[in-house]
């Protein structure tokens, strides 16, 4: 009998060190802007957990655990991709944002993001924001890292006609996905975006030697080379398998609809791109077609050096736009 009640005893402990444990680490989060109590309450504890979940993995050196969360597979694979790459946590213990409309569904945005990076000599956390997406049920449906506030906002407020302004926020939102499957070695949701006959398009900049003809340095150019889908995403593969960490960042972008193809929008970003053996900075530009909402497609991916050399940039004239191409 007493070593019942001892046994009794220890787990009543070992339950209330864990409870304080994870209390420890929680986040609360508060929602505004949505109407619905039930289903305002539900995403509320449903993301609350999710947060407090990661923090707890992450002081624990450990892995997040998804079972009682109220989240998709989907979601589940996104953050645990991102784990794999870089673990992070919440960095608030408090977290109040309004909730968006995104479509058919709804979104959450500013989430307080610190990953941790570690090399061979250090570890430093970078701040960074996500999103997460929710359905009329309250499920997670959608975890990715977030643009930059005043980009989101630079390319919301460029052109306020209604139809044109829920185009622009689905671009951001895929712009957005885009860049986490980079990340997050996404090569599934890659496949998946990029059109089968997408044109893939990369510049190098070549220069060329003096000769006893020429004595001056002769000016860098940009030589350009073609890929399909299937040669892309196969070299892809290989840099996503000989590259622990990958990090891809959008310093600025701009959205531009076509003149004659209204589902068309060209975006230009710039680009910097981090991997352990490789980094640099350049221009990217795709070519998206909203024709089908539900599965919009990438038909055209550039990228162009910002630098020709060391004090030269690529002119801007130079740098692809949506009218360079023909559709």
């Amino acid at each position: 009998m007493k070593k019942l009640i001892a046994k009794a005893i220890l787990l009543i402990v070992c339950f209330q060190f864990a409870w304080v444990a994870r209390a420890q680490y929680a986040t609360e989060f508060y929602l505004t802007d949505l109407d619905n109590a039930p289903l305002k309450e539900k995403v509320q504890q449903a993301i609350g957990k999710l947060l407090t979940e990661i923090n707890t993995a992450q002081a624990n050196n450990s892995q997040p655990y998804f079972s009682g969360l109220n989240i998709s597979k989907d979601a589940q694979n996104t953050i645990m991709m991102l784990w794999d790459n870089t673990p992070f946590r919440c960095g608030e213990t408090e977290v109040i944002e309004r909730c968006l409309k995104n479509g058919k569904e709804f979104q959450v945005r500013n989430i307080p993001l610190f990953l941790t990076i570690k090399d061979d000599n250090s570890t430093q956390d970078k701040y960074q924001e996500a999103v997460i997406g929710f359905d009329r049920n309250g499920m997670i449906t959608d975890f990715h890292l977030a643009l930059a506030t005043n980009l989101y906002t630079k390319v919301l407020k460029s052109n306020q006609a209604v139809s044109d302004f829920r185009y622009r926020q689905m671009i951001l939102d895929y712009v957005e996905q885009f860049r986490t499957a980079y990340n997050t070695k996404d090569i599934n949701f890659l496949n998946q975006i990029f059109s089968d006959d997408a044109l893939i398009i990369t510049g190098k900049v070549v220069k060329a030697v003096p000769t006893d003809m020429n004595k001056f340095m002769p000016d860098p150019k940009v030589i350009y080379t073609k890929q399909t889908k299937k040669e892309y995403l196969t070299n892809l593969t290989n840099i996503f398998k000989t590259n622990k960490r990958i990090n891809v960042i959008f310093d600025d972008i701009n959205v531009i609809r076509h003149p004659a193809k209204p589902n068309f929008y060209g975006v230009t970003l710039k680009q910097g791109y981090t991997s352990d053996r490789y980094s640099d900075v350049g221009y990217l530009f795709l070519l998206w077609d909203f024709t089908n909402e539900d599965a919009p497609k990438i038909h055209v991916r550039t990228w162009q050096p910002e630098m020709l050399d060391q004090y030269t940039k690529l002119p801007e004239e130079e740098i692809f736009q949506v009218e360079d191409f023909d559709i």
